[in-house]
């Protein structure tokens, strides 16, 4: 989001700008770490649909980022100064998003800028978990190491999601097919055997009768279908980015059967991994609950973990305010009592995050032996079904001869 801003210098000079950023409050902290005094600062109103497509093109995937990660971490274990470190990857980056970004927070370092100030220029790129990651770094001095540590990271993160996405591609693709084989079948072959059936006046079976009428109407109105069709995709599409739309869409993909249960695992373990991250380089943990609602990936955690985050800091443990919290399973709240009770909360985060990765993975593969034969037996059924609406009128007919 987009942000314009009054403020004042530390002289009293009048500044007036936008600055981009995920939140009204991180828009104001990225100011704050500018040493701006802010008077006012309003969201600025872009058309949505825009932006969102802007967004789009503008993404980093989680490789490149990891990749530039990577090199950043081994430069500076090299002992390369951090500018000559920022340009060194600026040259060797090839992908223009991020080349350009690499330049932006170049610049703003040699402006004097902290680097994680500079990175938090750029939400779309570097998320607040990434950025308060470098920050606690700064203070501690181990840059390298948590910059070596995000890698790490990213790339677990990526190699989770992917099985999560190979696991839904085939049953995606062979749905996919078979609705086009259906619009073949009903657009093509049965109108050029219609008349041969309304001429005969033989009892067609009600499959018959709705594939006959389907087919028809789509022949005839086609452009209205397909118009039909691309507008509600980009509605659905234009409302699951919505408040609302996010908190339905993401209430529902954890009720999904054998999807939903996936799902809660994997941000389990993303929510274990980035609060040990978090509380291990230096952040209390109210602050490493409140950043970590927003690496989880879905509404409905995130807006747990945040009331989590406020009832730490009533006075709370982390464990009893996640112990009736909705998709936190009874084991996660034990073992972090167990972790706070003996001082090694990060310890059993890391064995959360573990267990509930290695539990995806499981899950992942018995899906992948579960969808194809399941598969198979679903769409088989329906084109069984889709022919034998076609086959017995024809084989009616041919009693009548």
């Amino acid at each position: 989001m987009k942000f314009s801003y009054k403020a004042r210098t530390k002289e009293g000079e009048l500044q007036v700008g936008t600055v981009d950023a995920a939140s009204r409050e991180a828009a104001t902290n990225v100011l704050l770490n500018h040493a701006l005094f802010v008077l006012s600062i309003e969201e600025v109103k872009t058309d949505a649909w825009y932006r969102r497509i802007s967004d789009f093109f503008e993404r980093t995937s989680t490789s490149d980022l990891m990749i530039f990660t990577r090199q950043f971490s081994t430069l500076l274990a090299s002992q390369v100064p951090l500018g000559d470190s920022l340009r060194s990857l600026y040259q060797q980056t090839t992908k223009p998003v991020l080349k350009l970004v690499i330049a932006d927070v170049a610049g703003d370092v040699d402006a004097g800028l902290t680097l994680s100030q500079a990175l938090s220029r750029h939400p779309n790129v570097f998320s607040e978990f990434y950025t308060n990651m470098v920050r606690s770094a700064e203070v501690t001095g181990r840059l390298g190491q948590v910059l070596e540590f995000l890698a790490d990271y990213l790339e677990n993160q990526s190699i989770l999601t992917g099985k999560v996405k190979n696991a839904l591609i085939y049953p995606v693709f062979v749905i996919v097919l078979f609705f086009i084989v259906v619009v073949i079948m009903v657009t093509v072959v049965l109108p050029q055997i219609t008349p041969i059936f309304l001429e005969s006046k033989i009892a067609l079976p009600l499959a018959t009768s709705v594939l006959i009428s389907v087919g028809t109407f789509i022949s005839h109105w086609w452009f209205a279908v397909l118009i039909a069709l691309v507008v509600g995709v980009f509605l659905v599409i234009d409302y699951a980015q919505t408040k609302e739309g996010k908190v339905i869409f993401n209430e529902i993909s954890l009720r999904i059967p054998l999807f939903g249960t996936l799902f809660q695992y994997l941000y389990l373990s993303r929510f274990a991994e980035s609060a040990r991250v978090l509380i291990q380089g230096g952040l209390t943990i109210p602050q490493a609950i409140e950043i970590s609602s927003h690496t989880v990936g879905n509404v409905v955690f995130r807006d747990t973990l945040r009331e989590a985050a406020q009832s730490i800091r009533k006075g709370e443990l982390l464990s009893q305010a996640l112990k009736n919290a909705q998709y936190f399973p009874p084991l996660v709240s034990q073992l972090i009592a167990i972790g706070e009770s003996t001082g090694r909360l990060e310890m059993l985060l890391s064995k959360i995050s573990d267990y509930y990765r290695r539990q995806v993975e499981d899950k992942v593969g018995n899906l992948v032996e579960l969808i194809q034969p399941a598969l198979l037996v679903i769409i088989g059924g329906l084109v069984a079904l889709l022919f034998a609406a076609i086959l017995l009128p024809l084989y009616s007919l041919t009693q009548t001869f």
